[in-house]
């Protein structure tokens, strides 16, 4: 093979980022959610390659008060050129694909960086400048305070909770990334310091992640003496009683007790709820679905708001500690408040 040419293996990969950078164009790319105790399943707002998605029109209402600027799609040009951006580095990194070219593989891939850097700090000037350029008219003012969501990650606006995080679109694009790095790692002979199943273990492990984190179903860690119980307000303080909830939104919502959750998910039936996790007792910061775990109840058992049960792993561990607490053997149907 010509040493100006790329490897089947690459080419099937190129072909494959192409197709991921197309289904891009149709997805939302990035995911800001908002938490607060007034919207118990949260606010979205969704950034599409072409448009802004979501609960717009409440973001706006409440953008409004604060003395933020309303956000419509008109507003952003970035809506007008980024569907072409992204066709025209898939259709370039498919010419790549089928001309089997080694130097374009290269271009492609320092283009696409470039574009994810650019992209990027955009972003971080489009947040920047929403949550810094307020109305001094607006009904709530607190002075010295800012609005702009982080670009990745969380942050607290007022009572307010804010994630940043990459869509399905986002994480496709992250995919795309990931493969071009491997395709330069390999075609530029740089993977000759590795043997082949060897460099390929280092790489499935580096996507695995990725597509696994699209739907976070797992428990949260709870900050303690910091993180709020969504039903009573109270500060969560006992590692052995908290529980939290997981909706099909992905957020979590956290408690200091099961009685608290149980009273939640009844007062606010609309709540669609992906998984359900309680503490282990006897495990600090491990937690349990709650449909699979051994409960005892009563005794010398005391939680923080009196439903007094405790949660175990095993059925074998809630045997041996009810018999040291007075306590009873429960199953997950028998609780009920």
């Amino acid at each position: 093979m010509s040493k100006n040419k790329i490897s089947t293996l690459s080419r099937v990969l190129l072909i494959l980022c192409a197709v991921l950078l197309a289904a891009s164009i149709f997805v939302p790319l990035w995911r800001i959610e908002l938490s607060a105790p007034q919207y118990p399943e949260g606010l979205v707002l969704q950034l599409y390659p072409d448009k802004i998605g979501g609960d717009v029109d409440a973001i706006n209402g409440l953008n409004h008060y604060i003395g933020m600027q309303t956000l419509h799609t008109e507003n952003f040009i970035e809506f007008t050129v980024l569907p072409y951006i992204l066709g025209a580095l898939a259709l370039l990194i498919l010419v790549t694909a089928i001309l089997k070219s080694r130097k374009m593989s290269l271009i492609s891939f320092i283009l696409f960086i470039i574009f994810g850097i650019v992209s990027l700090f955009d972003f971080y000037r489009w947040n920047y400048n929403y949550g810094h350029n307020l109305d001094p008219s607006a009904a709530i003012q607190v002075p010295g305070m800012s609005y702009s969501p982080p670009v990745l990650g969380y942050k607290q606006l007022l009572n307010f909770g804010a994630y940043s995080i990459p869509d399905i679109g986002g994480m496709l694009i992250i995919a795309v990334a990931l493969i071009l790095a491997f395709v330069i790692f390999k075609e530029y002979r740089i993977h000759r310091i590795f043997r082949k199943k060897r460099a390929a273990a280092i790489f499935l492990p580096l996507l695995t992640p990725l597509f696994l984190s699209c739907v976070n179903d797992n428990a949260r860690p709870v900050r303690l003496n910091q993180d709020e119980c969504e039903e009573c307000r109270m500060t969560i303080v006992d590692p052995k009683f908290d529980t939290q909830i997981i909706t099909e939104k992905g957020r979590c919502l956290k408690f200091d007790d099961l009685s608290c959750l149980i009273r939640y998910t009844k007062e606010n039936k609309d709540i669609k709820i992906r998984k359900t996790y309680v503490s282990d007792y006897l495990k600090e910061d491990h937690f349990i679905e709650a449909e699979t775990a051994s409960y005892i109840k009563g005794g010398e058992v005391k939680s923080p708001m009196n439903a007094n049960i405790a949660a175990f792993e095993t059925r074998e561990e809630a045997e041996e500690v009810a018999k040291q607490l007075n306590a009873e053997i429960v199953s997950w149907e028998d609780i009920d408040f």
